[in-house]
């Protein structure tokens, strides 16, 4: 791991794997530690990975002030990663809640950014539903024969700490393309990589700009979106409507996919990212 501070002196750890040009790596959950991405199904071959440990999760500082958990607070923390790799400009890639971070690091960032990639992103910062039409992506795993428990656990009311980790973990397979051993080794190891005040702090007194979805429409930026054919948040039509914000904006539906696309089919999403990156801005 490597480590350097932020600008209010929190110290933030990072690791590079892969070779090539740069992609820097921001983790969801929200308060997830970023080995969850790993190599992201071998976009490693082909890009260097510099994968960030959101403040106060996996090897990073715990900061002083919890209020700096909060997502728009960081973006200071990816704008200090750039200026510590000496980045004039970059590929950002943000998966699940920290698309939340990428988005308002681009609103305010523009200039330092060369491509966007948001996988399966949290849609709360433009106030966009993340679960539209969630009925009809449900239909399409009725047939799986994990589906009635899952779905029952999906939407109970947990009522202790422990119960709500037993119905996340029978909820799991729906967040994947298939309930492989791929898929449910990432899912016993998530519960070890969170950290319950950078996730209780992510959202904590935040409340979207109203201004911001038209601001994203004079985004320059080319900006990829990544949406599992199976992903419950945010569905497919969640992340269409997010698009539909943007003047430079690409929609990839991955089929078979879920909310971890690179788990689900590796192959598929690495080239498909590369793909955009690699194309001229």
């Amino acid at each position: 791991m490597q480590r350097f501070r932020s600008a209010d002196g929190t110290e933030l750890a990072y690791r590079r794997v892969g070779s090539g040009p740069p992609l820097v790596c921001v983790p969801g959950g929200p308060g997830q530690a970023v080995e969850y991405l790993a190599e992201l199904g071998g976009l490693s071959a082909t890009r260097t990975l510099i994968l960030l440990d959101n403040r106060g999760t996996g090897a990073s500082e715990v900061p002083a002030d919890p209020a700096s958990y909060r997502v728009d607070r960081l973006v200071a923390d990816v704008e200090a990663l750039r200026r510590h790799l000496a980045l004039d400009r970059m590929d950002l890639l943000g998966h699940s809640a920290s698309g939340g971070i990428c988005l308002l690091y681009a609103d305010r960032h523009p200039q330092r950014l060369d491509h966007l990639v948001l996988v399966a992103p949290s849609l709360r910062v433009v106030d966009i539903q993340s679960d539209l039409a969630v009925a009809d992506v449900l239909a399409k795993r009725a047939h799986e024969p994990w589906y009635a428990e899952a779905v029952a656990a999906l939407h109970a009311d947990a009522s202790t700490e422990e119960e709500q980790q037993r119905y996340r973990s029978l909820a799991a397979p729906l967040l994947y393309g298939r309930w492989d051993a791929a898929a449910r080794a990432q899912a016993s190891a998530e519960p070890a990589q969170f950290s319950a005040p950078a996730t209780d702090g992510f959202y904590a007194g935040f409340t979207p700009d109203p201004a911001l979805p038209g601001r994203l429409a004079s985004l320059p930026v080319p900006t990829l979106l990544v949406a599992g054919e199976y992903d419950i948040w945010p569905t497919v039509t969640a992340v269409r409507e997010l698009a539909r914000l943007f003047a430079r904006a690409e929609v990839l539906v991955q089929p078979s996919a879920g909310h971890f696309p690179w788990v689900d089919e590796p192959a598929a999403f690495a080239s498909a990212v590369e793909r955009f990156l690699g194309d001229a801005r």
